[in-house]
């Protein structure tokens, strides 16, 4: 008899709350939660089979209070109410969900859904690496030797300047050659001297003809006395 009043309040708890459903779905499915044995839920929980592929720490969180419309954000966008209340969910699935889903009452009763998602395991890190998650890996290192070859590009142009002195540029010079002063003035006394000898060339000519005319006078002619000025 002591044995059955001890078990009594398990096997009511078993009746009136904390019953246990289990559901199955592949990404991309919608399945369907719900408060079982709860009659006025306010919140809902979460506790990831596997945190660590997600990068969450153990243990429940809550995904949903009844007195907000807030979502988890890891179910942003993903998980809608189907009714007024919170009793019944939508959820759209996508790797990394499997887990038990709680809801919570105000007496603190609870209901369990167990949700496997295929394709989820406790190794989910190996399996999407190998299913492009090695791509961010690659571009970041590329980002990173790009990174590194800009600052070494940046540093020798630095180092050249600052150890090569400035150039000076050369002054700009006449391409025609300059004539030495000696030779100007050569053939500018050439010049100069040219209509010197022509006029003397002329009036030794005409001293010749006035010679050569005056030599020859009348016997009886007058003699004639000519003033030159």
């Amino acid at each position: 008899m002591a044995l059955v009043l001890l078990l009594l309040p398990l096997l009511l708890s078993k009746v009136q709350g904390d019953p246990e459903v289990s559901l199955e779905g592949s990404p991309g499915d919608r399945v369907n939660l719900s408060c079982i044995g709860v009659s006025d839920p306010t919140r809902w929980a979460w506790a990831p089979s596997f945190p660590a592929c997600k990068g969450l720490s153990k243990g429940r969180r809550p995904i949903l209070w009844a007195s907000s419309p807030n979502v988890y954000a890891h179910f942003s966008g993903r998980l809608r109410s189907l009714d007024t209340g919170i009793k019944r969910l939508e959820l759209l699935l996508s790797a990394g969900d499997s887990g038990t889903f709680f809801c919570k009452g105000r007496q603190e009763n609870e209901s369990r859904t167990v949700l496997q998602v295929l394709g989820d395991k406790a190794d989910c890190k190996t399996s999407e690496s190998t299913h492009g998650s090695g791509y961010p890996k690659v571009l970041i290192a590329l980002l990173g030797v790009g990174l590194v070859l800009g600052l070494g590009v940046s540093g020798l142009v630095w180092w050249r300047r600052s150890c090569v002195p400035p150039s000076h540029s050369a002054p700009v010079t006449n391409a025609e050659p300059q004539r030495p002063l000696e030779q100007e003035s050569k053939i500018s006394g050439h010049v100069e001297q040219e209509p010197s000898l022509h006029y003397a060339d002329l009036d030794h000519s005409a001293l010749g003809r006035h010679r050569r005319t005056s030599t020859v006078v009348p016997g009886d002619a007058a003699t004639v006395y000519a003033v030159v000025v």
